[in-house]
């Protein structure tokens, strides 16, 4: 068995699980929580590490999640312990059939209904025309809900989004008592490695097709899509603005690339920088950064009032940030996404598109189905 796959087999609920294109991390134990408090929220994180530090002992790390209004409290610890491994795409083993889930007589319950939803994205289009707002992504939910007396298998339910898309950013963190995130993100916030600074913006995407023609053809018409270009343009410009004070150069491609996910095919600029002061830390870029447009909107004041406004639920941490940081400030923050919340027997599964001028309800409607597929596909459950 890889190192790897023996860390992601090891996890049991309660545990913090972390995999990432550069480790994989398994954590037990709280050591330190980071406080809420007035502070920035930066600030506490190094506060925590530096009171975690042991003589003699590892360097420590934080680890867990950070809601979408990161004015909330956070669930963020610094373990008793952390499991260190290659990444799980470099283990040959992840990728074994993770086999079919097991039934469990799953309801499916869409929070806002489809037709709710789409309404909802044509009032984005119409407030648009009156200026102000530039986009919005809107978001909604799925209730999943075991049969009576049954819970689902949070480890196993975590193997099979591992080894769906074991490239990609998946994890399994408590976030209260009784309630765990987990997911399989395909977007790096950013990272941090020394004075290197990486950022991985996704916007405009396309549900995949099964037919590979027909996937083939979809992922040539998203690289000439004026609606999705647009709309990646305002991600891409967005980072550039937020990372630039902290960069003493920085790179940022003319044009998009593609990347593909089970469910999707995205639009990704990678975004390079190499840092002006050694002392910034991975949150400081990944808070400035965040809310991205990519999850959120532009101009974000009014996207957030037209979310607030729209959207029947509390995001939660669904669209905050996971990830780990060092007390040398290297670490690696994700876009909360391809996810869910598990409580009991419920799943709560999370989908936003964004909304831009150009939007088909529908067709935005639609997108966020696709993206539901990777977690209902890991459960056995379907719209």
């Amino acid at each position: 068995m890889g190192v790897a796959t023996g860390l992601l087999d090891a996890y049991r609920p309660g545990a913090r699980f972390l995999a990432t294109p550069t480790r994989t991390l398994l954590a037990e134990g709280v050591r330190a929580e980071v406080p809420f408090d007035e502070k920035p929220l930066p600030d506490r994180v190094r506060a925590a590490l530096t009171a975690a530090r042991r003589p003699g002992g590892e360097r420590p790390l934080v680890l867990g999640a950070i809601p979408f209004d990161t004015g909330r409290p956070a669930a963020l610890v610094v373990p008793e312990t952390v499991a260190e491994g290659p990444s799980l795409g470099s283990d040959p083993l992840v990728t074994l059939d993770p086999g079919a889930p097991e039934p469990a007589g799953w309801t499916v319950t869409e929070v806002p209904a489809p037709e709710v939803y789409a309404a909802a994205v044509a009032a984005a289009v119409a407030r648009m025309s009156g200026g102000g707002l530039d986009k919005v992504v809107l978001a909604r939910t799925l209730e999943v809900a075991a049969a009576p007396g049954r819970e689902p298998d949070l480890a196993a339910l975590l193997g099979r989004l591992a080894r769906n898309d074991p490239s990609g950013y998946v994890f399994a963190l408590p976030t209260g008592p009784g309630r765990t995130l987990l997911g399989a993100s395909p977007e790096l916030l950013v990272s941090r490695r020394g004075g290197d600074l990486v950022a991985n913006p996704l916007a405009g995407s396309v549900p995949r097709s099964p037919d590979l023609a027909e996937d083939v053809r979809r992922a040539a018409a998203l690289l000439e899509s004026a609606k999705d270009l647009r709309e990646h343009a305002m991600v891409v410009d967005s980072v550039r603005a937020a990372m630039a004070p902290y960069c003493a150069a920085l790179d940022v491609p003319e044009h998009p690339t593609l990347v593909r996910t089970a469910a999707m095919w995205h639009l990704s600029t990678t975004v390079t920088g190499r840092l002006a002061d050694p002392d910034t830390t991975a949150l400081d870029v990944a808070c400035a950064l965040h809310p991205t447009p990519a999850v959120c909107g532009t101009p974000t004041e009014e996207a957030r009032s037209a979310i607030a406004g729209l959207e029947p639920f509390d995001r939660g941490y669904f669209t905050g940030m996971v990830g780990w940081q060092d007390a040398g400030g290297d670490g690696e923050w994700i876009v909360t996404l391809r996810c869910a919340e598990a409580t009991g027997g419920l799943l709560r599964l999370f989908a936003g598109a964004g909304v831009v001028s150009a939007s088909d309800p529908a067709a935005e409607t639609a997108e966020t189905a696709a993206k539901f597929r990777t977690f209902l596909r890991a459960v056995g459950a379907a719209l």
